[in-house]
């Protein structure tokens, strides 16, 4: 689906009425009339959970960190990040980073075609801060260390198979993953604040084990045409990944990255943005800036993103006021949920069920505001489609 960048519609200073009557104004975009009112309405009062939903949705806590997950024996992992889910016959899986290091690694929780917890378990050990990271075609999960010369992570969401560290991925301090089938590379973010966008060839797709580490070449402005370029050494020693191409284009700490229809989308923390690359015609540009809005939109501290078929994103906030907001294709930007009482945490790893009836996601640190109070959620409701 085409979406409009909401830098051209503050750039055309167009009306509401010009940019097919959606709530944009004046010579820069602003915040829908009533705050939280998107496409699902206003934020009803805060549930048993504390959760501040739509109407016609509900919320249910599916883990806590270091208790028992459901009737399970397993015990969840502290400070909850990065997430997917993937299909499991009639039920499916929620895939979960642990932002620990060390120790770090990741977790999954098994559903039934009812949504009963059967089973949890551990995907990966034995790892280092292990923060975002991104769902293959070929259903594994790609685990990414936040540390410098950090690895990435190919683990089995079943639990059957070995994780493998993929290091022709390059060493940085890792953040995100998205795969793109169509040109088969996957999409890398990197969380410095000088950090780069990279994208990595695999030699065969579907074996991440050897290929070629590239980095986004681009000038200084915030859009324009873009090349890849490879990266010499992709172990990043003596000289970081960042520092080995000239040209490179430089992102004020990479966060969530998110691919579909031909685009990647991808937030840094620094600057609260996010951004939009056009693959078939190598252009980008921003699709969010919190400048350009003067503190009036509800989108704070982008961090995680992901999408459903609507074309809608759905971008989670470190920080901020707790929110997990949407930006829609006709560049609406929206609250959809609110998490009170948690003012020392921040919303990490949204994931939609296959179906897309569920989006699952976490408070890393809870109510306590500590590693070890970590809480993930489930939402249920009337999504679009």
């Amino acid at each position: 689906m085409e979406r409009r960048s909401l830098l051209r519609a503050a750039v055309l200073g167009g009306t509401s009425a010009a940019l097919g009557g959606t709530l944009w104004r004046g010579a820069a975009y602003a915040a829908p009339a009533q705050p939280g009112a998107g496409p699902y309405g206003p934020l009803d009062s805060p549930d048993a959970n504390g959760i501040r939903l739509p109407a016609g949705f509900t919320s249910r806590v599916i883990a806590r960190s270091g208790q028992q997950v459901g009737a399970t024996s397993y015990t969840w992992h502290n400070a909850p990040d990065g997430g997917a889910c993937y299909a499991d016959g009639t039920g499916w899986i929620y895939v979960s980073n642990s932002e620990i290091n060390p120790s770090g690694g990741a977790s999954a929780v098994r559903f039934s075609s009812t949504g009963t917890i059967t089973a949890a378990y551990r995907v990966l050990s034995n790892t280092r801060q292990n923060c975002a990271g991104g769902k293959t075609p070929w259903n594994t999960w790609l685990s990414c260390e936040e540390v410098s010369l950090g690895y990435v992570y190919e683990t089995d969401p079943w639990g059957t198979n070995a994780a493998v560290q993929r290091a022709a991925m390059g060493r940085f301090k890792h953040e995100a993953a998205a795969a793109d089938p169509v040109r088969r590379v996957i999409y890398l973010t990197e969380d410095e604040t000088n950090g780069r966008f990279y994208r990595f060839v695999p030699t065969a797709w579907g074996d991440l084990s050897s290929g070629r580490l590239q980095v986004m070449v681009a000038g200084s402005a915030t859009g324009g045409s873009f090349t890849w370029a490879d990266v010499p050494d992709p172990d990043g020693s003596p000289t970081a990944t960042r520092s080995q191409v000239s040209g490179s284009k430089s992102f004020n700490g990479g966060e969530g990255c998110h691919y579909a229809n031909d685009t990647v989308w991808f937030t840094t923390k620094g600057d609260n943005r996010v951004w939009q690359l056009n693959l078939l015609t190598n252009t980008y540009e921003l699709a969010y800036d919190d400048s350009l809005v003067n503190g009036t939109a509800p989108l704070t501290g982008v961090d995680n993103i992901t999408g459903t078929s609507s074309g809608d994103l759905f971008v989670a906030e470190d920080g901020g006021n707790m929110e997990i907001c949407v930006i829609t294709p006709d560049d609406v930007v929206a609250s959809f949920l609110r998490v009170d009482g948690q003012s020392a945490s921040e919303i990490t790893g949204p994931a939609f069920s296959p179906d897309g009836t569920r989006l699952y996601f976490s408070s890393q640190r809870g109510t306590s505001g500590s590693s070890s109070g970590g809480i993930t959620y489930e939402v249920t409701g009337p999504f679009r489609s």
